[in-house]
């Protein structure tokens, strides 16, 4: 008699893979740290280019990606930009709500929630005097950024309330944004 290994998708993720992943990482610390890596390019006035590919997982090189990813960044032409993208804190509430997004489901798929539809709506509020020069007292980032969401899921509202609490407690972009992380810029 043989049997036969099901695997369980729940949505979208291999439950399996990522139970095994996070096996190995539990018996082989070394496999836990990542480094990710993005080049950007100026192209003039507001507009650059950034070119992701590599990065640096699971003890290797990663070399998974055959083409790079572009991300187009600008202004909107009220802040003297030609839209050819969003702007980089724009762009922030983007890598927020899409880190939350992937904790969100691989955490439910872990735990066995399925969910039939996700989203985050996301508001951030900045002064731009700092950014202007206009004043040195003013924060030049986000003042405070709203992140509501909408999940259906035939899971129970406590079942949904301690999955958010998770989350919250482990997105990598939500910790990034509510703690201070230490940056170095270099001239080479």
């Amino acid at each position: 008699m043989s049997t036969t290994r099901v695997r369980q998708v729940l949505n979208g993720v291999d439950v399996a893979r990522l139970i095994a992943v996070t096996n190995a990482i539990k018996k082989n610390p070394e496999l836990n740290s990542c480094r990710f890596r993005a080049t950007n390019t100026w192209l003039g006035g507001g507009h650059s280019r950034t070119k992701i590919q590599g990065f640096w997982g699971a003890g290797q090189e990663d070399t998974s990606r055959t083409e790079p990813f572009h991300l187009e960044g600008d202004e909107p032409t009220a802040l003297l930009g030609t839209n050819n993208g969003p702007n980089a804190v724009e762009a922030v509430l983007h890598s927020l709500a899409s880190c939350l997004a992937v904790c969100v489901v691989y955490n439910a798929a872990a735990r066995g929630i399925s969910i039939h539809k996700l989203e985050f709506d996301l508001e951030g509020e900045l002064d731009i005097q700092a950014f202007l020069g206009i004043s040195e007292e003013t924060r030049p980032g986000y003042n405070h950024v709203q992140v509501n969401y909408h999940i259906d899921s035939d899971a129970t509202d406590d079942q949904l309330d301690d999955l958010i609490a998770h989350v919250e407690k482990t997105s990598p972009v939500l910790d990034i944004l509510r703690n201070p992380v230490p940056v170095s810029l270099n001239r080479e």
